[in-house]
């Protein structure tokens, strides 16, 4: 008969840390994981909300294309108006978002304002008082310098906002020329 050591149980003790820091491993991996999904899905939403601004910022555009000259210095409530109005931290209108109209895309609600680019309502001189663009025209071949055209454009600013899924709030601005 062989005489047997008495067992101590230092491998079952070895073998439960093991265990255990696999476990933790396991569970540290779980979580990057997590958060990585979290971000690349706030990342997609983010990007979603940008390409449904697309659809405010066309509809403003008709909008304000469909405006006659004459009317241009009157208001239209909840999304347009004749001067820039005053704007939050961000550079942003301070006005009420529930006027403005709103278009369903999906799950994003887009609502769009638009801004004529004028300090004044009622514009008498527009080169002094609005954001105009002008057209450099070419000069002859003896006079080589450019010639800049009367304004015949105005400028007008529209603002999207693109609210989403997860509280996802997107605001993009553009600068839209008519003339």
């Amino acid at each position: 008969m062989t005489n047997r050591r008495a067992q101590q149980g230092v491998t079952m003790l070895v073998v439960m840390v093991l265990l255990s820091v696999m476990l933790l491993g396991a569970l540290a991996l779980a979580r990057i994981t997590e958060v990585g999904s979290l971000a690349s899905g706030n990342s997609t939403f983010r990007g979603t909300a940008l390409q449904a601004s697309d659809i405010g910022l066309n509809t403003a555009f008709t909008q304000i294309r469909a405006i006659a000259a004459a009317n241009e210095n009157t208001n239209v409530a909840g999304w347009y108006w004749s001067q820039v109005q005053a704007e939050d931290a961000y550079g942003l209108p301070a006005i009420d978002w529930t006027a403005a109209p709103e278009i369903v895309v999906g799950a994003y609600s887009v609502r769009y304002v638009a801004e004529r680019v004028c300090t004044l309502a009622a514009v008498t001189d527009p080169l002094r008082e609005c954001l105009v663009k002008q057209i450099k025209v070419a000069g002859s071949a003896v006079d080589t310098d450019d010639k800049l055209d009367p304004p015949n454009s105005k400028q007008f600013r529209v603002t999207v906002r693109v609210t989403g899924p997860k509280d996802t709030t997107t605001f993009t601005q553009s600068l839209l020329t008519k003339g």
